[in-house]
This record gives structure tokens, C-alpha cells and sequence, in this order.
């Protein structure tokens, strides 16, 4: 083996690259109708997540109605509570002692005396 000069002005020759062959061309392929497997898995993907999606919207759509539905009864609810306290106070004076008192005394009615009160014996 021959030593090695570094610092020879002599040139080493560089090995040529190899001679490129010329790139056979490409048989043009015809496009098939079907797409392919991945691209309609995606587009399947992308159709079932936009079914869930509008699903989500139609639930929660129907949750507000309710929602809408259940407030306007509560409302509804509190005052057919106040109409019947309203009422049942009016029942209540409408039933008490001294309406009932004033009304006969307008009609011409008067208390009949103690005195005159008897009692009758009714058989068994």
C-alpha cells in the first residue's frame, strides 16, 4: 500500500457517476368510477359525525321546548294557586256568621227571641 500525500498537488480522479438512465414514462391510468377506500372511509366519517351532530342540536332543541313548556305551567301553576286562596277566602266570608247576620236583617229577618226557643221530642 502507497502512502498517502496530503499535501500532493497531484489530483486523485473522482470515480464518474453512473449515467442516468432515462425514467421510463408513466402508463397513464384510467380513473376508475369508485373512489378510493380511505377517501370513502373518511366521507363516511364525515357524514356520521354530522348526523350525531344535528341529533345533539334536535335534543337540545327539544330539552329548551320542554324547558319553555314546564316554566310557562310553573307560572300557570302559581296563579291558579292565588285564584283559589282568592277564592277560598271569599268562600270563607261569604260562609261567616255576620254576612249571613246582615243579609236576613236586610231580608227583614230578626233574631228570634230566647225565650221563644223549644225544643222537640222526636221518637226513636
Amino acid at each position: 500500500m502507497a502512502a498517502l500525500d496530503w499535501f500532493a498537488n497531484d489530483a486523485v480522479p473522482v470515480p464518474a457517476a453512473p449515467a442516468r438512465r432515462p425514467r421510463p414514462r408513466a402508463v397513464p391510468r384510467t380513473r376508475s368510477r369508485t373512489r378510493p377506500r380511505r377517501l370513502r372511509g373518511g366521507v363516511a366519517w364525515i357524514v356520521v359525525f354530522a348526523v350525531v351532530l344535528a341529533g345533539v342540536v334536535a335534543v337540545n332543541v327539544a330539552v329548551l321546548r320542554v324547558n319553555m313548556q314546564v316554566s310557562r305551567l310553573d307560572r300557570e301553576q302559581i296563579e291558579l294557586q292565588a285564584q283559589n286562596a282568592a277564592l277560598a277566602s271569599n268562600v270563607s266570608s261569604a260562609a261567616s256568621a255576620q254576612r249571613i247576620e246582615q243579609a236576613a236583617h236586610k231580608l227583614g229577618y230578626v233574631p228570634a227571641p230566647a225565650t221563644d226557643t223549644s225544643y222537640l221530642e222526636l221518637g226513636k
